[in-house]
């Protein structure tokens, strides 16, 4: 996925209007170096203020839209999970050595990861220009197994 940056700062509006995230102040940051994420969002609940971050280099994802809808949830999403992390930590400490945090904490970002990504697909299905699934990690998988990218 090539960033055109006309095309995020269009979705990015697009979809800061449908899922009301309009009282935000949300920037982009397009990332042009190896990292390990395609895409990410940065908060400050206390000033309303955001960044989306885009990876430009190796991303994942080839839906340049369904991502912007994924990293815009977790801003949509992020009061309540800041409340559930901080439950698990008050429950069982932050040491990430304990069985215990490690399972709760682990079991609750899997499954925020894939509720947000639930809704990803179906924002898309419903409203992006691309309505096109990415495969990214998995077909990387694949193509790898299959012998068609070099390790």
């Amino acid at each position: 996925m090539f960033v055109k940056e006309d095309e995020l700062k269009k979705y990015l509006n697009k979809w800061q209007d449908i899922l009301r995230l309009r009282d935000w102040d949300i920037k982009y940051e397009i990332v042009d170096k190896e990292w390990r994420k395609t895409g990410d969002i940065k908060i400050d609940m206390d000033d309303k203020k955001a960044v989306l971050m885009v990876n430009n280099f190796n991303p994942k994802q080839t839906n340049l839209e369904a991502l912007i809808i994924h990293e815009l949830l977790h801003l949509k999403l992020w009061g309540m999970d800041q409340m559930i992390e901080q439950l698990i930590f008050s429950v069982f400490g932050n040491n990430e050595e304990d069985a215990k945090f490690n399972f709760a904490y682990t079991q609750f970002m899997t499954l925020l990861e894939s509720t947000v990504e639930d809704l990803s697909k179906s924002f898309v299905t419903l409203g992006a220009d691309d309505k096109e699934t990415s495969f990214g990690r998995i077909q990387k998988a694949v193509d790898e197994e299959l012998g068609k990218v070099k390790l």
